[in-house]
């Protein structure tokens, strides 16, 4: 009854240092999750304004709202909704023997490394992505209804000032004094 629950125990701890611990290069899986969302932003298609005069004044004119979908809530979901279930899309690939990098995979079927491997490597970086996104969302939602999280700036927002999973260029890193709060480097 004791070794069970001992290893049950090891069991829990052995999961869950595997799934926090299973992305090696932070930096990496975010400039991917930062691609996905930046390709998001980059397809939207221009929308109306949305329209909140649902009710009637006892005169029977419409009262409430016009929104600039720009600005709306609505704009924050779709962008951010189902962002983590595309990053199922993604494999870890080594192109070269020093760094690997996250792809896309467009066939799975057509893929030449193993495929089981491959399809671990896409839940932790759809894994990662929660963990990134729940970090992160107020100030993502934030930015997107300022306007100010634009198509080539995501991955800079993202990955080096909200999360500080990337550290900035080597420059500024040594005039601020700091290495950025990086967990891996470019």
């Amino acid at each position: 009854m004791e070794g069970s629950k001992v290893a049950s125990v090891i069991l829990i701890f052995t999961i869950f240092f595997t799934v926090v611990y299973s992305i090696d290069d932070k930096c990496a899986a975010c400039n991917a999750v930062a691609e996905e969302l930046e390709w998001g932003i980059s397809k939207e298609k221009p929308r109306n304004h949305l329209d909140m005069r649902h009710r009637l004044d006892s005169q029977g004119q419409r009262r409430g709202k016009v929104i600039d979908y720009r600005v709306s809530e609505l704009r924050v979901v779709e962008l951010l909704d189902g962002l983590c279930d595309k990053m199922q899309d993604y494999t870890l690939s080594k192109i070269d023997s020093d760094r690997p990098v996250w792809i896309k995979v467009r066939d799975w079927d057509n893929l030449t490394m193993d495929k089981q491997e491959a399809r671990a490597y896409s839940k932790d970086v759809s894994t990662y992505c929660g963990r990134l996104l729940e970090e992160t969302e107020d100030e993502i939602a934030e930015l997107i209804k300022k306007g100010s999280l634009g198509v080539g700036d995501v991955s800079k927002v993202l990955c080096q000032d909200l999360s500080k999973h990337c550290s900035k260029t080597s420059a500024s890193d040594e005039e601020n004094g700091s290495n950025g709060g990086s967990d891996g480097e470019l």
